[in-house]
């Protein structure tokens, strides 16, 4: 099966959803891909000092104003999409992503590690780790920045049946690229994280991005690989059925090789 995946790259612009979501708007246009993956946060920025400001920015997963647009975007592209943003669901926040398809319907994943001062101000995600069908019913899994020193979480994603994992990120430290490279090939997985870029100021708080955001393949291959400062969506065409072969040799599957008696 061809399918064309995306991985987005750019600089939200801090508390200014309007500003960011007519960036994602602008760089859609004319978009021909299956999925298209976005960071995490895209539609607030990411360096919160107080609950009042996450309360300015936050929305419902399925009738907020990212929502709306993205909805519109996955249908007028036919496209599934993922994007980052901070939800409010009754009492509690979220850093939260989407998955939207072309049908309208939406997918909700909350952050289950949470990232330094991230505890400050998000609750950790009570979801749990699940695989939804995108476009062409295949399989997504999804992830979110910090998550990935976790070996846990891209596994259980792929023993649950994720052919790709769309991992949305705002990345400081300078591990992940590299790090999702073994995720992608022990699990024998496609992977898109999708990172931002830019230097994000807010009184005495400060966080630079590290960019670079990638397409693997199931065997760790950098399939596509942004530079640190660049802008706008990188495109590659793969075939998401080979991530249901897990075999190594003739001899060893990474799967049904695990002998899980003895990891507890």
């Amino acid at each position: 099966m061809n399918y064309r995946v995306g991985v987005a790259q750019f600089e939200p612009k801090f508390l200014d959803v309007e500003k960011n979501l007519q960036t994602m708007e602008n760089l859609l246009y004319d978009c021909q891909a299956d999925l298209v993956v976005f960071p995490e946060l895209a539609t607030s920025g990411y360096v919160f000092k107080s609950q009042d400001e996450v309360k300015s920015v936050a929305e419902s997963a399925f009738t907020g104003k990212t929502a709306t647009l993205f909805k519109k975007l996955a249908k007028q592209y036919n496209c599934s999409l993922v994007v980052g943003f901070p939800e409010k669901f009754r009492n509690q926040y979220f850093n939260s992503s989407i998955l939207v398809n072309p049908d309208g319907r939406i997918y909700v994943y909350r952050k289950i590690h949470l990232f330094y001062e991230e505890k400050l101000f998000f609750s950790p995600g009570n979801l749990g780790f699940q695989v939804f069908p995108a476009k062409k019913d295949v399989q997504v899994g999804l992830m979110i920045c910090f998550d990935w020193i976790f070996p846990e979480a891209a596994r259980t994603l792929s023993l649950k049946g994720s052919e790709i994992i769309a991992h949305s990120a705002n990345l400081v430290l300078p591990w992940c690229q590299q790090a999702m490279i073994t995720r992608s090939l022990e699990n024998r997985v496609f992977s898109i994280t999708s990172n931002r870029i830019g230097t994000e100021i807010n009184g005495e708080s400060k966080q630079t991005f590290t960019g670079m955001s990638q397409i693997l393949g199931t065997r760790g291959e950098i399939l596509k690989r942004m530079q640190e400062k660049e802008i706008g969506i990188e495109y590659f065409t793969i075939d998401p059925t080979l991530a249901k072969d897990k075999t190594i040799t003739e001899f060893n599957d990474a799967f049904s090789d695990r002998r899980t008696e003895f990891y507890s």
